[in-house]
């Protein structure tokens, strides 16, 4: 089968009721071309709350870490439209089949950058660092402020189309009282996977995109009917980290970093990691944007919760980094059936992005 007939679905090793559909012939049927959103490179906005000098037009900042220059490079403020609060308790009640808890949590914004406009593969590795650095100093002090907050989820909305409300480059935080059905899901298959086979599923993962290789054949004949080189996932790696192109990518050019060897919590990611993990991060996002420049994007950052019956898998879950840009908008039969449409194969999306020419 040719590559513009590959037609198959492909189910999540992690969570196996996830599955997506390779249809690559998809991308051949007639459509408007859309042009890409226009993105705003301006370093400084004098409208703009997020830019320097501005500080006083958003609430009081949690906390800052200073540039080199003096002045802040990231700043940490509460979110002024949050999804969750602690200004006021409501009871939790059940009506029949219906009930509520109370929205309980925390909704704060990192600026991660004080240029308006920067784009992340724009940012120097070392600024990258400060970010992830505070991203871990934050999510362990709220884990730390109230036994109440269950999971802490860190995610960038990049774009429009991925839900960015203000073109100032952020990201942000959410503190809340339960743990999200998606990482509940990635904690209790990743928990049967590690009872069963006394490993981690991650870890096996990575082990297979560094060194696996399988040849199909054709029973009748013996000849080939199909060879799958598992390293062909493989997008970057450094000396603690990698960066693969999922098997059963969701979206076209999604792509996922892991820690090389086994690592449940981002909070427990040793110091002298910080600089390699920003530096993976950096490049990754580069090759994105020399393949598909001026794409919306979303990325979360995934590690074992803190409460709740997600607790206490250190040994089966492994975080990770989930880069998702958004190329397309999904249809009424991904929405209807939960399948998601992918038009371009992961391999071909793989060899794209590895062979994207970097500026050094």
């Amino acid at each position: 089968m040719s590559e513009l007939e590959t037609r198959e679905i492909r189910l999540n090793p992690i969570v196996p009721t996830e599955s997506v559909l390779v249809a690559t012939a998809r991308s051949m049927r007639p459509k408007k071309a859309e042009d890409l959103a226009p993105r705003d490179t301006r370093k400084h906005v004098e409208t703009c709350p997020f830019c320097r000098g501005n500080e006083a037009k958003t609430p009081p900042e949690l906390f800052r870490m200073e540039a080199e220059d003096g002045n802040w490079a990231v700043r940490l403020v509460p979110n002024l439209y949050p999804v969750l609060g602690d200004d006021r308790e409501n009871t939790n009640f059940t009506f029949g089949l219906q009930q509520t808890i109370d929205g309980y949590g925390r909704h704060e914004v990192f600026v991660d950058h004080p240029d308006h406009g920067a784009a992340i593969h724009e940012m120097s590795a070392s600024h990258l660092e400060k970010v992830f650095r505070a991203y871990r100093m934050r999510m362990a002090q709220l884990y730390e402020s109230d036994p109440r907050l269950k999971y802490v989820l860190v995610f960038k909305n990049f774009g429009p189309a991925a839900g960015a409300s203000i073109p100032h480059t952020h990201s942000q935080i959410i503190a809340m009282p339960v743990v999200p059905e998606n990482v509940q899901a990635e904690v209790i298959n990743s928990a049967e996977y590690f009872r069963k086979h006394h490993r981690c599923i991650f870890c096996a993962l990575v082990d297979e995109a560094l060194t696996f290789e399988a040849t199909i054949y054709d029973r009748a004949s013996g000849e080939i009917r199909r060879k799958i080189d598992v390293g062909q996932y493989v997008i970057e790696r450094s000396q603690h980290f990698i960066a693969i192109k999922p098997f059963a990518s969701r979206f076209e050019w999604e792509v996922h970093i892991l820690p090389l060897v086994h690592q449940a919590d981002f909070l427990d990611t040793p110091e002298d990691w910080l600089p390699d993990l920003a530096r993976i991060m950096k490049r990754t996002m580069a090759r994105l944007d020399a393949v598909i420049g001026g794409a919306q994007y979303n990325f979360f950052l995934h590690s074992v919760p803190h409460g709740g019956p997600a607790e206490g898998h250190a040994a089966s879950y492994h975080w990770h980094l989930e880069i998702c840009p958004r190329t397309s908008i999904p249809t009424g039969f991904e929405l209807g059936s939960g399948l998601f449409v992918n038009t371009i194969s992961p391999e071909a999306a793989a060899k794209k992005l590895r062979e994207a020419e970097l500026e050094e």
